[in-house]
């Protein structure tokens, strides 16, 4: 299965465009590919491989020898463009992800490559891969998704991580394109998705995950909100406290919850003194 957005960034314009191309040629050949880095990179070796694929596409009967002839257009993109991209202050930089599987493969493959054109396959050890804006559904995946997963259980936590992304990076967006492959098949089903369409599972991710932290254990650290000598402040009152704290900028941090739930101490009231009485003459 593969979970890919479509939002393109270059300087200030924003456009939509596919990262993920399926590749159906003859009865036993079905493989997608996936890319992040330079549009530029990817359009142009893409338009290597396919004339390659015209030319020696009947003699691969496995996938990994698909991805060498795409590797090696990836180098020669690399030998033609690497230095004048240098040049310009922007690094040779693209990632893929194919997978499928061809007549000769006794299952579904999946595998990574890197801008060098060298790869890696995806297995057991590896579930999972994310390639461009990695960070932020990483967690999510880390967490949930196990090698013997179901494929629409792994759908659910990729829309989940995918979500997560979109959230936290400005280059992420909708709509969404979806992949998926059943071992043997030799079919990818392929459906793109809008805001609008998984607005209720984006919605619904949102308030279980709020309502899983509110219903976590506190107990381990009631005291950090507790003053000395003064009983515990309400639930209320302490997120209140913590929230004007985080607000207050340097001076409530550098002062801590604790002094900040301290007594003031009333001042000192300070006697007026009587002007001196006139004397009668």
């Amino acid at each position: 299965m593969a979970i890919a957005d479509t939002r393109i960034t270059s300087g200030n314009e924003v456009i939509t465009a596919k990262k993920v191309k399926v590749y159906q040629r003859g009865p036993k050949s079905s493989f997608f590919l996936m890319t992040s880095g330079l549009r530029s990179v990817r359009d142009k070796s893409f338009t290597y491989f396919e004339e390659a694929l015209d030319k020696q596409g009947a003699k691969f009967d496995r996938l990994f020898k698909v991805l060498n002839c795409y590797s090696e257009q990836v180098r020669r993109v690399a030998k033609e463009d690497a230095a004048a991209l240098e040049d310009a202050g922007l690094h040779f930089n693209i990632h893929v992800l194919m997978g499928g599987q061809l007549s000769g493969d006794k299952c579904h493959k999946l595998y990574l490559m890197y801008p060098q054109g060298n790869w890696v396959e995806i297995s057991e050890g590896t579930p999972y891969q994310i390639i461009g804006a990695a960070p932020y559904g990483k967690p999510v995946l880390d967490r949930t998704l196990k090698y013997g997963d179901s494929i629409q259980f792994a759908l659910k936590v990729g829309s989940l991580a995918f979500d997560s992304t979109r959230i936290s990076a400005a280059d992420v967006d909708f709509p969404v394109d979806v992949v998926v492959y059943r071992k043997g098949s030799f079919h990818m089903i392929e459906k793109r998705f809008t805001k609008e369409d998984m607005k209720e599972n984006a919605d619904g991710w949102q308030k279980r995950l709020r309502d899983s932290v509110n219903q976590m254990p506190s107990s381990w650290f009631d005291g950090i909100f507790e003053a000395k000598g003064l009983p515990p402040a309400p639930a209320k009152s302490r997120t209140k406290t913590a929230l004007t704290a985080v607000v207050g900028g340097p001076k409530a941090s550098e002062t801590g919850l604790a002094d900040a739930a301290k007594p003031r101490k009333a001042a000192k009231k300070t006697p007026r003194k009587k002007p001196p009485a006139k004397k009668r003459g």
